[in-house]
């Protein structure tokens, strides 16, 4: 390769300065919950749900705003699909899933099994099994459990833990990861 000398700057040279400038004008987010680690200033979700039949995939987030109407387009597709039931989902929720989903460099959406959970869905699986907490964080709009076919169990909860902004739940069995934006914590095997 050749370098290119302008000014007495290499090519190499100047484009060093440039990264190395952007690299101090970026903003940090170690102090925001360890959030969106590889999130970047475009923040994308893209999911299918195999109940409903639909899937989605928009840009939520641009350079620190969320985008209002793709927020209720997450807010209607992560509906509890028994019920119908709609609520406000938690921003930070769909943040781990987009860092997660970016630190796994995939392309394929996230099959979504379970967003939102009315309290009467979320009553009946506790009654079903012993997996379902009660006081579960799918009741609030700050939970997801989420499946790819390219990915382990275990390489996405690697992911979401690489976070470090909420819970991580693996159901290998279910083959599923559980992903929420509260306290910092991880189960299952």
């Amino acid at each position: 390769m050749t370098q290119t000398t302008v000014s007495g700057l290499t090519r190499r040279g100047l484009l060093g300065a440039f990264a190395a400038t952007a690299l101090i004008a970026a903003p940090t987010y170690s102090n925001a919950f360890g959030l969106l680690k590889g999130a970047g200033d475009i923040r994308r979700v893209r999911m299918y749900s195999g109940r409903t039949g639909e899937s989605i995939d928009t840009i939520y987030w641009i350079e620190g705003d969320y985008i209002p109407e793709a927020i209720k387009e997450i807010n209607h597709f992560m509906r509890d699909w028994r019920s119908g039931e709609t609520t406000k989902i938690d921003p930070r929720t769909v943040d781990i899933m987009a860092a997660s989903h970016r630190l796994m460099d995939v392309s394929e959406p996230y099959m979504m099994l379970s967003g939102y959970r009315s309290p009467g869905t979320n009553a009946m699986l506790r009654s079903k099994s012993g997996g379902v907490a009660k006081h579960s964080l799918h009741m609030v709009g700050q939970a997801a459990d989420l499946r790819l076919k390219s990915r382990s169990v275990g390489q996405m909860a690697k992911a979401a833990e690489a976070c470090a902004s909420g819970g991580v739940g693996r159901y290998s069995r279910s083959n599923f990861v559980h992903m929420d934006c509260g306290p910092v914590r991880s189960w299952g095997g």
